[in-house]
């Protein structure tokens, strides 16, 4: 009974998150109509989008305050509940989608996630950069259809992968890393941006062998995160804050990324016939949440509910969420960072509703646009 209570509590909690949501967008959040074939999705990407493969992959566990909201249980998810890509799934009421490393209890009838906490596009043999979730994609493709051509049965057959929508949400990583090696502002924009954007091409390029849709998140705003703002703060350098409080040479290199990308997209589009290529904007959906946070009902815009060191951004490098000495909020519903790097699950509501309104898309399709006839 308490168990059942508790699941009409998260559910009532949800849809009256939905409505706040749609409230506060500029435009009615339409709701997707029903899927008229089985959903499949194949998820590629790094910790924004990673639903337990790097635990399943390391042997690690996250134990609560992760996954305290909706799941109350550790899930392998660096938040405190759902990712973009849960909302995402919501939204055609198919399952989660289960990590391809996790061995036990997956489901990949609706597709399979190969995020990858920490991953980037470079190094590209390196565990588990984009084109080694590609390469494990193209096992998992070929070993089903293997099965099925020996009369065996595969989650996925040749006409789901297909049908299916390859999502692809990276970079960050990418350029997190630059600046903090010590790149210079020009050589990332011209020079590492490039070679990251080549991977993406390759792996969308690889996909189109027996498959044509494709959706492609943009980078977010670098330079919104706690962790970037509280190695500011160790500078003691506040010249480079915008007017939200962000920092504006890091954010720039967010919004190149996702030019070039938004431009990558559009040429693969003319050149892979019968293709469909969304790009969808994450940067302004992101950004806005920032600027605007009350609107949407948030109190805390770059100070992150688990953490250490108290305001203005409660990150330490030293003592992250889960380490000895950590402090989490709460109420991560009034938070948009969880950790300092992630999101909370009351923001990533907001930037999925976003996103699947299509305001933000190009093409500006709805979300479930590959699982309908």
């Amino acid at each position: 009974m308490a168990a059942a209570s508790a699941r009409a509590l998260a559910a009532a909690v949800s849809a009256l998150l939905a409505a706040a949501v749609l409230l506060a967008s500029p435009s009615p959040v339409a709701a997707e109509e029903g899927c008229t074939r089985r959903p499949v999705v194949f998820a590629f990407g790094d910790s924004n989008t990673d639903t337990g493969g790097t635990a399943a992959a390391l042997g690690s566990y996250l134990p609560l305050p992760e996954g305290r909201t909706h799941f109350r249980r550790s899930t392998g998810r660096l938040c405190d509940g759902r990712l973009v890509i849960d909302y995402l799934c919501e939204s055609l009421n198919m399952s989660y989608l289960s990590p391809y490393m996790e061995a036990l209890g997956s489901d990949f009838g609706n597709g399979a996630n190969f995020a990858i906490a920490g991953s980037g596009t470079m190094p590209r043999d390196r565990p588990f950069a984009l084109h080694v979730q590609v390469q494990q994609f193209v096992h998992f493709k070929q070993r089903s259809l293997q099965l099925i051509s020996h009369g065996e049965k595969a989650p996925v057959d040749a006409e789901g992968f297909r049908n299916a929508l390859y999502l692809i949400d990276i970079g960050q990583n990418d350029l997190s890393a630059a600046f903090s090696s010590g790149l210079t502002y020009d050589h990332v924009v011209h020079h590492r941006i490039p070679a990251m954007l080549s991977e993406i091409q390759d792996a969308i390029t690889l996909f189109y062998d027996g498959a044509k849709n494709f959706w492609v998140h943009g980078t977010g705003p670098l330079g919104c995160l706690p962790q970037k703002l509280a190695e500011l703060r160790n500078d003691d350098d506040g010249g480079d804050l915008d007017d939200s409080g962000c920092l504006r040479t890091l954010n720039n290199a967010s919004h190149e990324f996702n030019d070039q990308l938004s431009s990558v997209c559009h040429k693969l589009t003319s050149q892979l016939k019968g293709s469909t290529i969304v790009y969808t904007d994450v940067l302004s959906i992101k950004y806005d949440l920032v600027a605007n946070h009350s609107g949407y009902g948030f109190e805390e815009p770059l100070m992150a509910c688990c953490g250490y060191g108290g305001p203005p951004y409660n990150y330490n490098a030293n003592v992250s969420c889960l380490d000895p000495g950590y402090r989490v909020c709460e109420d991560g519903g009034k938070f948009v960072s969880w950790d300092g790097v992630h999101y909370t699950d009351a923001a990533n509501a907001v930037v999925a509703a976003k996103i699947l309104a299509a305001e933000f898309s190009t093409p500006n399709v709805p979300f479930g646009y590959f699982c309908k006839t």
